[in-house]
């Protein structure tokens, strides 16, 4: 994403930024950053009907720009590609003021956002991690098992199936391992055939195979096979990046653990998903042990946050879903919480809602932290403790 114009009061956060999405990813941003409510500008074609002298009517699509109040938003991760609606907000020769329109948001097109509320401060973040130019490299793997294998791209923030595989495979019976044998070596072509579609496996980066049993190794060896083959030296010569790790299946809610594994952690320990993975499994320790440090849930971590608990040394992790409430309160509710652990020195960490920490950070209500120190009791509700007060007096 490239920022073309900002222009916003420092004070009150009044003011509209202009960006160019330059890559699929960046659409993932947008649909981030756009909120209900919010004014749009980008370029739309509209369908115009005009009507002749004699009564005849004639339809022609037009391309123009539009300025539109966001009322709804509609991401594809798969296709990245987004569409927002709402009413016309700034009328011209070819749409009246309150028409109802769907902008569909382009590569290499501009769009110009201003907020409804003001710029805040995980609004601008958004931004500024859009625009960042040292990105980190998206990360390849299939998750398989026999007959089955799902293809997919693990990127900086979300985790993208590109295409799912399945191919029957005969059993294996006594005295007649010819068919299976037969049947999974067909499976593997057509594994490899469609990843080399999607993925360039001669890059620098880790390839993932996963898989139960032996399913992933045997891929493993039949890409290096076909390298040797067909003499494919590139592939061959980068057969150190080829990841085997085990899986309980081969389905897609696997990556889970698979970025758990300490072979993948080991090739992925700079990569924001990594990190994650290591903060949640940090947090999970935690919990655990029970001893105070680790909450969960909204009321918890706030009533922490509001007793200094989240402070140096400690992480509110926070899922990214939780900003983009369309209740302006809601989504301010969370701006504060995120602003007062900053201002007191805690570390914050806004998982995607889209990879599988964010996953399991939303089972826990989509809210937690690692406190600075232990706190007790903070799931218990204020008029509980009066009560047991008013007993203890009497």
């Amino acid at each position: 994403m490239r920022l073309i114009k900002q222009d916003i009061e420092a004070k009150t956060g009044a003011g509209t930024i202009t960006l160019l999405p330059e890559e699929p990813e960046d659409m993932w941003h947008a649909h981030n950053l756009i909120a209900p409510n919010d004014l749009l500008r980008a370029s739309a074609v509209r369908r115009v009907t005009t009507e002749s002298a004699t009564g005849s009517t004639s339809s022609t699509r037009v391309h123009t720009t539009l300025l539109i109040r966001v009322t709804n938003i509609e991401f594809d991760p798969q296709a990245s590609q987004l569409h927002v609606s709402g009413r016309v907000a700034e009328e011209n020769k070819w749409v009246k003021n309150g028409a109802y329109h769907t902008l569909d948001l382009e590569l290499q097109r501009n769009f110009t956002i201003e907020k409804s509320e003001g710029w805040d401060s995980v609004a601008l973040d958004v931004v500024r991690e859009a625009v960042k130019q040292d990105k980190e490299g998206t990360v390849p793997a299939v998750v398989m098992q026999e007959g089955l294998a799902n293809i997919c791209l693990i990127t900086e923030y979300q985790t993208v199936l590109k295409q799912r595989v399945e191919s029957g495979i005969p059993k294996k019976r006594a005295g007649r391992s010819g068919d299976h044998d037969k049947g999974i070596e067909r499976f593997y072509a057509i594994v490899l055939e469609t990843l080399l579609r999607h993925v360039d496996i001669t890059a620098p980066r880790p390839l993932l195979l996963a898989s139960p049993g032996f399913t992933a190794q045997g891929f493993q060896k039949y890409i290096l096979d076909e390298a040797t083959r067909t003499g494919n030296k590139a592939v061959l010569g980068n057969k150190s990046n080829l990841v085997v790790v085990h899986s309980s299946s081969g389905h897609l809610h696997s990556l889970n653990e698979i970025l758990q594994s300490q072979s993948v952690l080991s090739k992925l320990s700079n990569t924001k998903y990594a990190k994650e993975t290591l903060l949640m499994d940090t947090f999970m320790t935690f919990l655990r042990k029970d001893d105070g440090r680790a909450w969960y849930g909204p009321n918890e971590v706030e009533k922490a946050a509001e007793k200094g608990a989240i402070g140096p040394g400690g992480t509110l992790l926070i899922n990214n879903a939780l900003f983009r409430a369309q209740d302006v309160g809601v989504r301010k509710r969370w701006v504060g919480l995120v602003d007062r652990v900053r201002e007191g020195g805690g570390e914050v960490r806004i998982l995607s809602s889209d990879h599988e920490s964010g996953k399991r950070l939303e089972g826990l209500g989509g809210i937690a932290a690692i406190l600075t120190f232990p706190l007790e009791d903070l799931d218990e509700d204020e008029e509980d403790l009066v009560g047991d007060d008013r007993e203890m007096v009497i």
